[in-house]
Formats: C-alpha cells, structure tokens, sequence
C-alpha cells in the first residue's frame, strides 16, 4: 500500500523555468547579448545550473569565465525566485486530495537548500509539506538513491511504500535503486531527444491529478 508520495521539484512539482529564464537572459544582457526565448530555456530547466550556463554562452566549465557566470546567475536567480514561478496546474488539486487520504508528501530536488526552502516559503508550500530534501541535504545528489533513502525516513516509511514522480531520468534511476515505484511527469521539462519509456518507470502522467489512479491501483 503507498503511504507517501515524493516529488522531483523543477518541472514536475513547480514551474520554475520563467525565474530561471529571466535571470539567464539577465546575466546576457550584461555580457551585451540577445535574451534567448523560454522554450529551449525550459528544456535545460531540470540539468541545473551549469546546464544553462553552457546554453546561454556555450561555455563548458574548463572556462575561466564559468564559474563567475554561474553565480551571477545563481544571484540573480535567489533574488528573484518566485517572481514568475507557480505550482504546475493540477498539483494544489492532487495535494488536497493526498491530505484526504492521509498520504504524506515531500519533495526531492538536486535543488541546493539555499534556493529550495525560500522557494518553498514564497510558495506557501513549506509549512504544508511533510519533507523537504535538497541537493545538498545528503552527501549524492540524484540519481543516487541515498535523498529517496532519506526522505522515506522522514516521513517514516519503507521506500516500498513511497512514489517518487520526476520529469528526468536520473530522477526514475534514483527512485529505481531506492527500491520505490515511480511515475514520470510527461507534463514536465522534457527534451525532443528523451526516450521517459526506456528509463523504466512504473508510469506515466499526462496531469498531477493522473497520480491518483495509480494510488487506487497500487
């Protein structure tokens, strides 16, 4: 029986790539460049930041100049941090019905603490949930299992009796050898060039509120 459900943040809990975009475009405009459209920003959204830094100045970090680039954005990005970004719609639906039954939910990032818990303050998010684990919270980030590890122990449950939901492979890597079923978010961040069914997830969700089927299923 599934008690817990834990979800991947940047395009599958939350809509953070307008903020992303925004700041990226920012950083460009100082360096006397074209802002690049959302779209391909969108894409890259859930790779982090030196994703976006190779995209917006196809730079790779043997660079001198990436580093300094990087934090700019990441500065940029911290101050401005909810000024565009929602919860996916159908995600308040899916919460609201999780607390119906009595189902415990959390999330998981490769986000750092430093951006994910005022992320989750201005999204009035954070006293509600159940769990928050970050990309710095345990010593691996995903698609090492030990952050699913973790958050099942938070939320006092055995990894069996979690789901993990992400948009990315490494998130379905990390829920597989955390010995949790998982569903990918096809709503998410995800690229012309991802195969979501070779990563060998569980399911699929087309919405948020997809997720409860497979609860009465499980």
């Amino acid at each position: 029986m599934i008690k817990g459900i834990l979800f991947d943040l940047d395009g599958t809990f939350a809509d953070t790539a307008p903020d992303l975009a925004d700041a990226l475009n920012r950083v460009r405009q100082v360096q006397g460049l074209k802002p690049i459209p959302l779209e391909p920003i969108r894409l890259q959204t859930s790779n982090g930041a030196n994703a976006l830094i190779k995209l917006g100045f196809e730079k790779d970090q043997e660079d001198p100049e990436f580093e300094i680039l990087k934090q700019q954005l990441l500065d940029l990005y911290l101050e401005n941090i909810a000024r565009h970004t929602r919860l996916f719609k159908g995600i308040p639906k899916l919460l609201d019905k999780l607390d119906e039954r009595g189902i415990e939910w959390g999330i998981v990032t490769n986000k750092p603490k430093r951006f994910t818990i005022p992320l989750m303050k201005e999204l009035d998010i954070f006293l509600r949930t159940d769990c928050i684990v970050s990309g710095d919270t345990t010593p691996f980030s995903k698609p090492h299992p030990a952050p699913l590890i973790h958050a099942a122990k938070l939320l006092n449950l055995a990894p069996q009796e979690c789901i993990y939901i992400g948009d990315a492979e490494r998130d379905i890597k990390a829920a597989c050898n955390a010995g949790m079923r998982s569903l990918i978010a096809m709503f998410g961040y995800l690229g012309p060039n991802d195969e979501p069914e070779e990563w060998g997830a569980d399911g699929f969700i087309e919405k948020p509120e997809d997720t409860l089927a497979y609860l009465d299923y499980w």
